[in-house]
């Protein structure tokens, strides 16, 4: 059985640390016997995940350069040198046999050395408006793996495969879960249920919007299974005694929550549009503005621009939620095209595909 040693980087937020976790538990299933290492961002939220999934992790003295004038700035030059000493050291201790990154200013240094030092690297890019770090690396790296069509204008051709995102394959299995899910949420199944999704930590305009409709989806005998956040549960935790209303800060059962819905809201991150293409449920996006390089906004266009969902931005809300939400769930047979239009987007094996790529680079 062969044994890798494998050294994996990404980081700043979830959408670049799971995506790496899911790609070293695919690889470690492939590999049993292989040794992973997971390089990250000091005092970033990858230091506390990476190990709760049972990894190895060295943090660099590296943080990404802000829009305004900031001390933070002007220590940039010199945390970039030592993060690249530091990446330096470590590839000379641990000897990888194939380098990985998922994207995020913790990657940058890393990768950036190991191509210098010929080790096979390989960088997955999970939006459709790639960051800046992924950009820069992909002259280096040896293949890029992508989760959209397209993206020749970013990256060398040459070097392009899409695979697609790694998705939780637990929460996806949705085969024959509605009456469980039923039970489990205390659903009638007779009304329509609507989903709404902010992320763990929340989405501010995203609650604001829902609170403000509680009277209107009362109105059309809507069920709203309501994922607030953990930042706004003191907020909204009350309406959990309105009828028909249930107020969650954190879905601990994604999979039933996912089967119980008729119609979706969510946020637009990369890891949340792949996933709701194989989950392929009717889904109405509301992209955060405030994320770098615009990119849920991106994200979601490229979904809605093939008539797979609906994109309402921010700004919008006022004026065109309640109508097109309307239209919507009026409509059993928009819902029907919505969901196969968003099914066909679904790139399901995206992880075992990603980890094919690597092996290729592993046997070279």
């Amino acid at each position: 059985m062969n044994a890798y040693k494998i050294i994996l980087s990404g980081g700043g937020t979830g959408g670049h640390i799971y995506p790496a976790i899911a790609i070293a538990n695919a690889l470690k299933a492939r590999f049993p016997k292989s040794e992973f290492l997971f390089v990250g961002a000091k005092d970033k939220m990858e230091m506390q995940k990476v190990p709760q999934a049972g990894y190895s992790i060295i943090g660099l003295w590296i943080s990404g350069i802000q829009r305004r004038l900031t001390f933070k700035n002007v220590l940039f030059p010199l945390k970039l040198v030592v993060s690249l000493f530091r990446s330096m050291a470590i590839l000379n201790s641990f000897k990888p046999d194939v380098v990985i990154g998922t994207g995020g200013f913790a990657s940058g240094p890393l990768l950036q050395v190991a191509a210098m030092k010929g080790v096979p690297t390989l960088i997955q890019e999970q939006n459709s408006f790639p960051g800046i770090t992924n950009k820069l690396l992909s002259k280096k790296v040896t293949k890029v793996c992508v989760a959209y069509e397209g993206l020749e204008r970013f990256f060398p051709k040459e070097k392009l495969i899409l695979t697609g995102n790694p998705v939780r394959q637990d929460v996806v299995d949705l085969e024959g879960k509605s009456a469980e899910a039923n039970t489990f949420f205390s659903l009638d199944p007779h009304k329509k249920t609507l989903l709404v999704l902010g992320g763990s930590l929340g989405a501010r305009r995203i609650n604001q919007l829902v609170e403000s409709k509680l009277d209107y989806l009362k109105k059309l005998d809507i069920q709203l299974i309501w994922q607030c956040g953990k930042l706004y549960e003191e907020d909204y935790s009350r309406y959990n005694s309105n009828a028909n209303v249930q107020v969650h800060t954190f879905l601990n059962r994604m999979d039933l929550a996912y089967a119980s819905a008729d119609v979706i809201i969510s946020r637009a991150g990369a890891s949340s549009v792949s996933e709701l293409c194989v989950v392929g449920k009717p889904v109405i996006f509301i992209p955060s503005p405030n994320v770098s390089e615009d990119h849920q906004t991106k994200n979601a266009s490229a979904v809605s621009g093939k008539g797979a969902a609906l994109l309402i931005r921010e700004q919008d809300l006022e004026s065109n939620f309640e109508s097109q939400f309307s239209a919507l769930i009026s409509s059993e047979s928009t819902q029907l095209e919505l969901s196969t239009a968003i099914k066909q987007l679904a790139l399901k094996n995206a992880t075992q595909s990603i980890v094919d790529e690597i092996e290729k680079l592993l046997h070279k």
